[in-house]
């Protein structure tokens, strides 16, 4: 059969169309490769847009040919999720909305659709009808595969953004030779005390720290969760060879502690983070002169 024959219509829709897309892809291919979601991400070379459509359209009647084109688990949409998922995405990450998306994939119709008539120009009504219509849910299936995978890759985006939040929202900050300071601002959640207790114990190793000091200021509250994250990062620390200090105990946290039952006893505790250096430099040997106490600055 050659390009210019017409669809054989004693084949089932979905057989008739699988042929069709096969035979026409390289007409296919280059028409999609004009159209804005190929065009917009390949701008180097039209050549890899029309080879991306070229997959695009093989995959397409890959489905077709498995008679599952209203399933979006259907094998060959594996390779339009690789190949469209990742173009939609960075239409995406250039700052293409959803609905762009889709509009940009509903866009591949009409080019496809003009093609399928000149093939059924001589068919009968009812194939023409039934093949047109096969092709509709098939396309409209791709569309939803497309959306699946834009929304799957703009999750793992956020996710992604939220632990680079949480990594620069918990700094590790080294006060002195050998001390190491985690300074935290907000609530801590289960997601949150494991890049504390990541961040801490990679600058301990890094630092050859000899104390952590863990600073709950700038905590909002004090609840059992939290207590029980503080606890293990202390734990982890002294796994590491470091001595955890917990600072910044202020009167309504130790109150919030005692009425929980919290047991810190085997915890350091300071009430601010510049006692908790001082207590860390005396531990290791360092003499604290205040120069005001002792005259050393002239009035």
């Amino acid at each position: 059969m050659t390009d210019q024959e017409p669809v054989a219509h004693h084949e089932a829709p979905t057989q008739a169309l699988g042929d069709f897309l096969r035979r026409r892809r390289e007409q296919i291919a280059q028409r999609w490769a004009d159209e804005a979601l190929f065009r917009t991400v390949f701008t180097v070379s039209r050549d890899e847009a029309v080879e991306a459509a070229g997959a695009v359209v093989e995959a397409l009647a890959a489905v077709a040919f498995s008679e599952r084109i209203e399933n979006l688990g259907a094998t060959g949409f594996a390779a339009v999720r690789e190949q469209l998922g990742r173009m939609a995405a960075a239409r995406s990450r250039a700052g293409a909305s959803a609905d762009q998306i889709a509009d940009d994939v509903s866009a591949l119709r009409p080019s496809i659709t003009e093609l399928l008539n000149a093939d059924l120009s001589e068919a009968p009504d009812e194939d023409a009808r039934e093949l047109l219509i096969t092709l509709t849910v098939l396309l409209g299936t791709l569309r939803l595969v497309v959306l699946e995978t834009v929304l799957t890759a703009g999750e793992e985006l956020i996710e992604r953004q939220r632990l680079q939040l949480l990594e620069v929202a918990t700094p590790v900050i080294k006060l002195w030779t050998g001390i190491v300071a985690v300074p935290l601002i907000g609530t801590l959640d289960s997601a949150r005390s494991q890049v504390v207790m990541e961040s801490l114990l990679d600058a301990v190793v890094a630092q050859q720290a000899r104390f952590a000091i863990l600073d709950i200021t700038g905590v909002p509250t004090v609840d059992s969760l939290v207590a029980q994250h503080l606890m293990k990062t202390v734990a982890a620390a002294r796994l590491m060879g470091a001595e955890c200090i917990v600072s910044g105990i202020r009167p309504a946290i130790a109150q919030t502690i005692v009425h929980l039952g919290i047991d810190l006893g085997t915890v350091v505790t300071r009430a601010s983070l510049a006692d908790a250096l001082g207590y860390a430099l005396h531990r290791q040997g360092a003499v604290i002169v205040d120069q005001a106490s002792a005259g050393g600055i002239q009035q």
